[in-house]
């Protein structure tokens, strides 16, 4: 067997017996090669694989303590920008603000039937909305984000979707403003011999990834984004895709750019009315139902699904129906999702229960 195949197949053994810290798999990219870094049992290692190994690449998401999680990942020829607008699927799963909270968002996705023990995409046609915050407070983000990546191209093959909006937690760790990131992640990082931005960086795989993706899209009937449209979003008049647009080379540039960049960007980075801070659906000053309507009629949607703030009530309809909230306290053990599925809306438990919202 080729030597950097048994490299990577070493990896997973490793870290099945890992005590200490875990970290990891992080794909860069430098000049000609790719180089795959992990933290395994407090040790870093650091393999080196010629860039024409790409398309044969498979990366390896080890866990310690629970091995029959261990799954692989081809790492894709090219990332794409993804498109803002989509027609209606026949059946759709939203969750959101899954935050490095591996095993519940695991038990979540095999409860709605999205994959099944071994990550085989079972969700046929249907589409799963991320609607945002894959980073911080958890301790497996990187392997959170290796399966979704995953279920991406399973999902493709299958006719289906995984579409993956950024929330304020993910433009946060691209642009620097790390308050919130576990320690453990700086350290791994350290043992690794890497910046810590560096590894979600232009070079990194991760990191082209996440620079492919909206902070709002457009699924049929509903408006998905992280917190939500502050009217002041409403009186621009502007497109989905203008919108994505514009935000997306400031994803990772300091707060200082973007407000040199002037209003018409500094608009859309905003806590008061970016898409991915806005708060305005749950706390007060509260969106008027006229606002809102006015945001269903700009973009020819029936219903705004967002994250972003826990509410008592979630997963749950507010505004008459015509706003779903999605965010609920995953680091408390609560995971739950939306399930639209023959016309009907469901409340998802992690184990499988269901209930009609």
């Amino acid at each position: 067997m080729r030597t950097w195949m048994l490299a990577l197949m070493s990896l997973c053994y490793m870290g099945a017996k890992a005590q200490e810290l875990n970290d990891g798999p992080y794909v860069l990219y430098r000049g000609d090669t790719i180089v795959l870094s992990s933290v395994v049992r407090g040790t870093a290692i650091r393999n080196v694989y010629p860039l024409t190994k790409k398309g044969e690449l498979e990366v390896p998401v080890c866990f310690a303590a629970q091995p029959e999680w261990d799954f692989k990942v081809k790492l894709r020829q090219e990332v794409v920008t993804e498109p803002s607008d989509f027609a209606q699927p026949e059946k759709l799963f939203f969750v959101s603000d899954v935050e490095g909270e591996f095993a519940g968002f695991r038990r979540l996705l095999l409860a709605a039937g999205v994959m099944d023990e071994k990550y085989n995409w079972t969700f046929g046609k249907g589409h799963v909305v991320l609607c945002g915050d894959l980073f911080d407070r958890g301790e497996q983000v990187p392997e959170t984000i290796w399966l979704i990546y995953k279920l991406e191209a399973l999902a493709k093959s299958a006719g289906g979707y995984v579409h993956t909006i950024l929330g304020n937690h993910d433009i946060m760790n691209l642009s620097g403003d790390l308050r919130y990131v576990q320690p453990k992640y700086f350290q791994s990082a350290k043992l690794m011999g890497l910046d810590y931005l560096s590894i979600f960086g232009v070079d990194s795989e991760l990191g082209r990834w996440l620079r492919s993706k909206n902070t709002i899209e457009k699924i049929g009937d509903n408006l998905c984004a992280h917190a939500g449209i502050a009217p002041q979003l409403n009186r621009l008049g502007m497109s989905l895709q203008q919108i994505n647009d514009k935000c997306r080379p400031y994803y990772d540039k300091a707060r200082s750019t973007i407000e040199a960049a002037g209003e018409d960007v500094s608009i859309f980075f905003s806590g008061s009315t970016s898409a991915f801070w806005y708060r305005g659906y749950f706390h007060e000053p509260k969106a008027t139902e006229a606002e809102v309507d006015e945001t269903l009629r700009l973009y020819g949607v029936k219903r705004i699904v967002v994250g972003h703030t826990i509410v008592p009530g979630n997963v749950g309809f507010y505004y008459g129906g015509k706003v779903l909230g999605l965010d609920v306290n995953a680091h408390q053990g609560d995971h739950q999702g939306a399930l639209f599925e023959t016309g009907k809306w469901y409340k998802i438990y992690e184990h499988g229960d269901r209930a009609e919202i």
